[in-house]
């Protein structure tokens, strides 16, 4: 469906169900537009001034259009009980279990998306608005807090392993963002004082989509799609997909910058 509508490769595990209500809202579209363009012209002609010059007040006496305006509601309730609701309701109330998914919290700034992961014990230190510092600290992270030892903190760089759930809880610092991932296909507002959770699988690696497009500079972008103020085409973030071993990896490779084992310079992104 992605070639046909000119969508962005699908990298993520629902992406595929978001194409198809896309896909059947633009045939209903291809066809109303159809259907009423053949009524306007078999108009213009039925009613021209060579074959009808005295004005015909009554006009057309057809049931036709009732028939069509039912037919069109029918469809459409169709889509959306029988698809979008199904298809929303499953994103918003059937999260993953936290054990069972990689937890992120991505607060989103102007104009930046600032990362934050629990590290291996799997709790998120203390955080406090008290405590941000744009240039050190973007997230507020309480250093004091024995649960914020093993916790990783990133400026638009967002790295997951594929074929395992993500649960992003997504929050902003000050003006409205939109968190969006086009080959994910996730989109959710951040609203200053609210969290919202994200929840997808990713199903294509990094390395996979960079086959796929035969692009070897490839990577996926999370982008803002609410306009936010004077900075908000620059404010975009990476993506990377790795496998669950390099994740891992990676997590490690943090975790002994944390312990002051490496230089910052040999931290992978």
């Amino acid at each position: 469906m992605e070639k046909w509508l000119g969508l962005p490769a699908i990298a993520s595990e629902h992406g595929a169900r978001i194409d198809n209500v896309i896909g059947l809202v633009h045939w209903l579209m291809l066809v109303l537009f159809l259907i009423w363009g053949v009524l306007f012209v078999y108009i213009l002609f039925r009613f021209r001034q060579g074959r009808q010059p005295k004005a015909d007040y009554k006009g057309l006496q057809s049931h036709l259009s009732s028939y069509a305006e039912v037919g069109v509601a029918v469809v459409e309730v169709i889509l959306l009980v029988g698809f979008s609701i199904p298809l929303y309701s499953e994103r918003v109330d059937d999260l993953p279990p936290e054990d069972e998914a990689t937890v992120v919290r991505v607060v989103a700034e102007q104009f930046a998306w600032n990362v934050h992961y629990a590290g291996p014990d799997g709790v998120f230190g203390r955080t406090a608005p008290e405590m941000v510092d744009p240039a050190s600290n973007p997230v507020g992270l309480d250093s004091d807090d024995e649960a914020s030892a093993d916790d990783v903190v990133k400026v638009n760089q967002l790295f997951l392993p594929v074929d395992v759930p993500v649960l992003i809880k997504l929050s902003s610092k000050d003006v409205i963002h939109s968190f969006f991932i086009p080959e994910m296909r996730v989109k959710q507002d951040a609203i200053p004082g609210m969290v919202f959770p994200v929840w997808f699988t990713p199903t294509v690696t990094n390395k996979e989509m960079q086959e796929i497009k035969g692009n070897p500079e490839f990577s996926y972008e999370i982008g803002c799609a609410q306009l936010c103020g004077n900075g908000h085409a620059n404010m975009r973030g990476i993506v990377t997909i790795f496998s669950q071993e390099e994740f891992e990896a990676w997590m490690e490779e943090e975790q002994s910058y944390l312990g002051g084992g490496a230089e910052e310079d040999d931290i992978w992104g």
